[in-house]
């Protein structure tokens, strides 16, 4: 494809992204590198990374405010959606990638660079998500991803920044690798590299330990229009407020801790630890609002939909056919999931414990047992006698 003139980086600030900016201009030949951050909820000060990209040698240091965009865009249908990976994990970092490398494309194309780079190792799920949608959004720009070739341990990565006058970590680094957004944040490496260890407390940050939690539960009604949540209590909250203050509550009860073996696209497993306090809440809220609003055959349909939906967004596939099209399915079942799901939040626990919806298919007539029942049960021995004849036909076939 040949040399890259002009890179648009995608920058943490860390040592890997930071080094990365002299690597490509020396190594990889590029003249101009253009670095951005997106700030996703993470909580960082961003100001200070923009001119650290500067100092490392970056032409432009861009940094974009995506938080609106991430939830409407991203979330929100992963939501409508029942996503979680291995039935477990509500795809916090995997939701972030796509919209990264969409705006790594938007902004390679309004500079005119013709290639982006990222700092992901050869190890991880996060370069397949970046490359197949990078690819997939604009298939002329070049990949570069020095992380993935340059074979330095992270003492020669140190090295090699410092003789380029990046300075060095003041501070003797994490061994834990962490990854913050506003849907949660991700752990791994250091100690919990072992799956027998508990995860230390230190490593947590959005949720309470058990035994630190409130000794009385705490409700939250969560309204939904068309599978979105919408307001909290009765208060109508834009995505990113509602997120923020579902994190904050959720979090203080213990909710949304995950520990889990997962089986990374590479073919290795890895251990994680998740905290996604709002995102577990959203999703089991709004799994539970379709229970009353979707008929049975719906509902059991979509389970098979949700979970090649979240393996599509684990592995990188948001911008596919595939995933298009499951999105259309999706959409079309939510025209009618609008209500209120009354969670209790108590010592780790949401607990779905009422639910009202005006697209209701409960009928209390039919499901009483009181007096008022209205169910004809006279036409189930008929019904029982029809749906079990294949097992008659054959019980007799085996007799003979």
């Amino acid at each position: 494809m040949g040399r890259a003139t002009k890179a648009v980086l995608a920058y943490s600030g860390g040592v890997d992204t930071s080094v990365c900016i002299p690597y490509l201009k020396n190594e990889f030949g590029v003249e101009g590198v253009i670095t951005l951050a997106a700030d996703l909820g993470q909580g960082d000060e961003l100001e200070p990374i923009k001119q650290k990209a500067l100092d490392s040698g970056a032409e432009e240091s861009l940094v974009i405010d995506v938080r609106e965009r991430f939830v409407n865009e991203f979330a929100f249908p992963a939501i409508q959606a029942n996503a979680f990976y291995e039935n477990r994990y509500p795809l916090s970092t995997a939701l972030a990638r796509p919209l990264i490398a969409q705006i790594l494309v938007e902004a390679a194309e309004k500079y005119g660079a013709d290639a982006i780079a990222h700092g992901c190792t050869g190890k991880g799920n996060d370069q397949v998500r970046f490359d197949v949608s990078i690819t997939a959004l604009n298939p002329k720009l070049k990949i570069l991803a020095p992380a993935r070739e340059w074979g330095m341990s992270r003492e020669e990565t140190i090295a090699y920044g410092e003789k380029c006058g990046i300075q060095s970590p003041v501070k003797k680094s994490s061994p834990y690798s962490l990854d913050r957004n506003l849907l949660g944040m991700a752990i791994e490496a250091g100690p919990l590299e072992d799956p027998w260890v508990e995860a230390p407390k230190d490593v947590y940050r959005l949720t309470k330990a058990i035994e630190d939690t409130p000794n009385e539960p705490e409700y939250v009604e969560i309204g939904f229009e068309k599978g979105i949540p919408v307001s909290l209590n009765g208060e109508f909250l834009g995505g990113v407020a509602l997120i923020t203050k579902l994190n904050e509550m959720s979090g203080n009860h213990g909710v949304g801790r995950i520990d889990m073996i997962e089986n990374r696209l590479v073919g290795i497993k890895s251990r994680e630890i998740y905290e996604c306090p709002a995102m577990t809440v959203l999703i089991h809220a709004h799994r539970d609002l379709e229970s009353l609003t979707l008929t049975a055959d719906v509902t059991r349909y979509k389970r098979g939909i949700e979970e090649t939906y979240s393996q599509l967004v684990y592995n990188g596939l948001w911008f596919s056919p595939l995933k298009g099209a499951l999105d259309a399915f999706v959409q079309q079942t939510q025209e009618r999931v609008t209500g209120i799901v009354r969670v209790k939040l108590f010592k780790g626990n949401a607990i779905m414990v009422g639910r009202q919806s005006a697209n209701s298919l409960y009928s209390m007539d039919l499901a009483t047992y009181g007096s008022e029942d209205v169910f004809d049960h006279k036409a189930a021995e008929g019904f029982i006698y029809i749906w079990g004849l294949p097992t008659r036909v054959w019980s007799e076939k085996l007799r003979q």
